[in-house]
This record gives structure tokens, sequence and C-alpha cells, in this order.
């Protein structure tokens, strides 16, 4: 096979992904705008090439054998050079220009970040934003994310692997609806939440004990707690508590509005779970592009005051 044969171009990196991604040539296809015998002709031109089997295909999806799933390794690398020397290029550019893709959970994201997004981009208009609304924090090297605002900050193993900044301060606190407090009474210390209806959101392992630190010396104290009522959904716990159903442990960016409005009243207010901060969190780079500073810089300023301490926020649906 002569040397020639074996030249690769970035819309062949490109295309190997996009099947790899999508499962499927369909799926490739539906990406490209083509029709899926086109993608079928330009794989089998390209295995063709490189004299490789690079994917499997079986009744229900198309898999990569080794040779090609070591192609798309090296492809993820190599595209990710192409657009680090293109974003190098347009910072050239007064007016920042790319590709924003970013990671959040729905809640704040829907609440807070969103909103925020919107007024960034429509003060850069040639910047692209994509957000990924999701519970569980991606691997955002591997996944291709330009950073993640999560509600907390790097530590263990990944804090060698990426970079962090905290954008606002945010606590946990235990919140309750008057009408519960009523029929039940307000605890008068932490152990007497084990006696009462907890609502708790289920997100990872030890959901169901409280670590509360008291305000006035920092002390920990941990509580389990339990009732008839549990979600994976903080948005739906939020709405049993607010319909008198039990006591929460919620982010005051979510709650400060209906605490301020009375619709929830603070329980126990000299403790709250201090470990959610609002971080920006994003892959270590050798250079980071000005709209991705930009953005950061943006956002800190929007919400070092904690904006959802001074006006109540929307109701999601």
């Amino acid at each position: 096979m002569q040397q020639s044969n074996l030249h690769l171009d970035r819309a062949d990196l490109e295309l190997l992904l996009a099947i790899r991604q999508h499962g499927s040539l369909a799926g490739a296809a539906g990406v490209a705008g083509v029709v899926p015998s086109v993608i079928t002709k330009r794989l089998a031109a390209l295995e063709a090439r490189l004299g490789l089997k690079l994917f499997q295909r079986t009744t229900r999806r198309v898999v990569a054998t080794a040779e090609g799933e070591a192609l798309c390794t090296r492809a993820l690398g190599l595209l990710a050079g192409f657009e680090a020397m293109e974003a190098q290029l347009q910072e050239r550019q007064q007016e920042p220009v790319g590709r924003i893709r970013l990671a959040a959970t729905f809640g704040f994201g829907r609440a807070w970040l969103g909103p925020a997004l919107a007024e960034f981009q429509a003060r850069h208009p040639q910047v692209e934003i994509q957000l990924q609304l999701t519970e569980q924090l991606p691997d955002l090297a591997v996944e291709g994310f330009d950073g993640a605002v999560w509600l907390w900050a790097v530590r263990g193993p990944r804090a060698s692997e990426w970079t962090g900044r905290r954008l606002a301060r945010n606590q946990r606190v235990l919140a309750a609806a008057p009408h519960y407090l009523r029929l039940r009474g307000m605890p008068a210390s932490v152990e007497e939440l084990a006696a009462h209806e907890c609502l708790v959101v289920r997100e990872n392992e030890g959901f169901d004990v409280w670590r509360l630190q008291r305000e006035r010396d920092r002390a920990e104290v941990r509580v389990r707690v339990g009732g008839p009522l549990s979600s994976n959904s903080g948005e739906l716990v939020r709405d049993w508590c607010l319909a008198g159903r039990g006591i929460m442990l919620r982010s005051l960016w979510d709650i400060a509005g209906a605490l301020a409005s009375g619709e929830l009243v603070r329980v126990l207010p000299g403790y709250a779970m201090v470990d959610a901060d609002i971080h920006w969190v994003a892959p270590h780079t050798a250079s980071t592009p000005r709209r991705i500073r930009l953005l950061v810089d943006f956002l800190a300023e929007r919400f070092r005051g904690e904006p959802w301490k001074l006006r109540p926020a929307a109701r999601r649906g």
C-alpha cells in the first residue's frame, strides 16, 4: 500500500466519531443532513483506503472494532487540536467567536444559569453556547465540555485533572411550610429531626444522613432522617415541602424567595450544610480561550452577590 493511500482529513475523523457516538449509520447521516447511503459509501471508502475494518455492523447497532476504537480515540485529540488552533486564531479578533459547551445541574441550570447564559450570548452574538443539563457531572475532557457550573469544588483525584473557581457562596438550609410546623411543632434541636417527617433527596449514598454545621462554632452534627416521601428530584421534594408534607434540606438559591415570602420557614436557623457553593469546574488546559475567560468572569460577577437572596426565584414548571 502506498503512503498516499493513508491520507486522513478532518471530515474522515468527524465521520468516525459521529458513527461511534450515534451507534448507527442512519444516526450519523441524520446529523450530517444526508441519506444513510452516503455515510455507508464514505465509511466503505475509508476502510478500503486504510485496509482496516473500523466498525462491526449488527442488526441493531454499529460498534467500533479495536482498530476503529483506537482511531476514534486519536481522532478526539486531533479534532481538539484543530479547535484549539482555530480558537487561537479567533483570539486575534476583538469580539469573541466560537462555541462554548457547558454542563450544569437541572435545577440551578434552569433557574439561574440559563438566563445568565442568554444575557452573555446577547452581549457576544458570535459566541454559540450549548448547555447540557444533567444530574451527574460528566467527564468533562473526554466528553468535550469546556466546563461546568456545579455545586461543589474540585476535590480528591479530580483536583489534579480539573481547575475550579468559586462563583458564589451558597448553603443548604432546613425549611418547612408554616402549616407543617403548626401541626408537628418546631424542632428545638438537630436530634429532634429524627422524629419528624423529613423529605429526602436520593441523590447519592448517605442521602438519609444530614451533615449540618453549627454556625456559632462550625461544629458538625450528623443526624439520620427519614419519612414517607423521598425522591431523586430536588424540585419535587421542594414542592412537597411547600405543600406542608415535611422538613427538607435545600439550597438557598432554590428557596430564598419562598423564605422571603413566608411560604417556607427556616428550621433550626443556626445550622446549615455548607458544601453547596456554586463553582466553575473545567479541565486543565495549556491556554483558556478568551470567550471562556469572559464567560467565567461574567458568571462570577453575576452570581457574586447571591441574587437569589435579593428577589424570589421564578417557579419552575
